[in-house]
């Protein structure tokens, strides 16, 4: 990076000429100007340790009663201004993971199909939040069968009182097709009446609840306990009377022994709080850990255990910040291919060099520097506005459907590809064998297709789309 630096609390700021990250210095800004924040009056607010990457919402509550400047000294936290307010992530804005694909919007033939991601962070991410792309669960629609005529009525199903008698159809007339089926009821049931009158036994109904034991608790060393009771009654169904049933056999009462019945109880009760950890971070916002034991006395017999929790946790704050890692930044654009001795080898057999370099962003407090190479170089044939034949690529995967409902389109294309010299790919370099690449932006020729000789598109319409409400 190289060049004088100011410093303000710890954070590192860039030299003039660096590339900027707007939400990571108005964090900077925040942090450096604590007469501002004096004078705006920074309000408490509801920190957490962590934000849900697929949902954006704040998780694992720390506590209240810190400024959201304090909450934020580790970029990982989040904060509400209050409960119904939504969460705000510490860290500049990035975009969560893609969310799984919606169903297709159709079962049967072409539809579409969604999938969604969110920006969590302070700022604006850049892209699109939704993608659409094409869907067929199955090439065909169901189709609707016929059915065959009614077979004849079957015979009653009862030799008195009231029964049923049955006819059914076949799906086959003409039969259904792409996993398709019938409309309506394969079969027809209906009343059929003897005329004759069936004698009803009785039968007995469920038993009903136990009703309570006697006591609610045994004395210990007594060796007696407590009974309790149940009853049913001969109504599933009752015996006719004319003609005559047989009533139910066996008893309507049944009777048990409570032998799980508890000694009687004694309920505990909370012993005082005890310090069981210090504060669990070194920087930012933590927690300290206090326990207590239900002993003051003990439960027994199954007496009421103690309410509420064993373990809390306050809020800790160091006053320190995290530290914060550094991030390369995009490459650079390859410069232009060229040598030393400034000659020209523009569409040349002689062999040149290009350069790219990164900077590493955003290292601050201790955090770690970026691994690997800030610089790079490679070997080059300079192939700029060089005149070459061509040949056109095959088509490409069809592109992402352009709406989520209403019109949408999507597109394919072919491009007329140079074919370069035969010139060597390697060459012999100090201490390796260097191999070479074609840069620059040649000019191949093609024949053309539809007037166009560099570039041929091709649009469709998505089917199935859902229209916009």
């Amino acid at each position: 990076m190289g060049g004088t630096r100011r410093t303000c609390q710890g954070f590192a700021l860039p030299k003039r000429g660096s590339e900027p990250i707007m939400t990571f210095l108005l964090l900077l800004l925040l942090l450096c100007t604590p007469n501002i924040q004096a004078a705006a009056g920074a309000d408490d607010v509801l920190c957490f340790a962590e934000v849900n990457e697929q949902t954006g919402e704040c998780e694992d509550y720390h506590g209240g009663g810190v400024s959201d400047l304090d909450c934020c000294l580790n970029i990982r936290y989040g904060f509400k201004l209050d409960e119904l307010s939504p969460c705000e992530a510490c860290r500049p804005a990035e975009w969560s993971q893609w969310s799984s694909w919606s169903g297709c919007t159709v079962s049967c033939q072409e539809g579409i199909q969604t999938r969604r991601r969110i920006c969590i962070g302070q700022g604006d991410c850049e892209g699109d939040n939704v993608e659409v792309q094409s869907c067929s669960l199955q090439d065909c629609c169901p189709q609707v069968g016929g059915w065959s005529e009614w077979t004849p009525w079957s015979q009653c199903s009862v030799t008195c009182k009231v029964g049923q008698i049955q006819r059914t159809r076949e799906c086959n007339n003409p039969p259904p097709s792409c996993n398709g089926n019938c409309i309506g009821l394969k079969s027809e049931t209906k009343e059929c009446d003897t005329q004759q009158v069936c004698p009803t036994h009785g039968s007995w109904g469920n038993w009903e609840s136990w009703n309570p034991c006697s006591s609610s608790c045994t004395r210990e060393g007594s060796g007696n306990f407590p009974v309790q009771s149940r009853f049913r009654e001969c109504n599933n169904p009752p015996p006719s009377t004319n003609p005559r049933g047989r009533p139910c056999e066996g008893s309507r009462q049944d009777t048990r022994d409570c032998k799980d019945l508890p000694f009687c109880e004694v309920a505990g009760e909370w012993g005082a709080w005890q310090a069981e950890s210090p504060c669990s971070v070194t920087c930012g916002v933590g927690r300290i850990r206090q326990k207590r034991f239900c002993d003051n006395p003990a439960p027994r017999h199954g007496g009421r255990d103690c309410e509420g929790p064993s373990i809390r946790q306050l809020t800790c704050n160091t006053k320190q910040p995290c530290p914060i890692n550094g991030q390369w930044s995009k490459w650079n654009d390859w410069s232009e291919c060229s040598r030393l001795q400034k000659d020209d080898i523009r569409c040349k057999q002689r062999v040149g060099n290009q350069y790219r370099h990164r900077e590493c962003q955003g290292q601050s407090h201790g955090g770690d520097w970026c691994d690997g190479k800030h610089r790079e170089s490679r070997a080059c044939y300079y192939t700029e506005r060089c005149s070459y034949e061509g040949s056109w690529t095959e088509w490409s995967e069809w592109g992402l459907c352009s709406a989520s409902c209403g019109r949408s389109m999507k597109t394919r294309s072919r491009e007329c590809s140079p074919k370069y010299p035969d010139y060597p790919d390697t060459v012999p370099g100090a201490t390796k064998i260097v191999e070479v690449f074609f840069s620059g932006n040649p000019k191949p020729k093609c024949d053309p297709i539809n007037g166009e000789r560099l570039k041929v598109v091709e649009t469709t319409e998505c089917k199935n789309v859902p229209g916009c409400t």
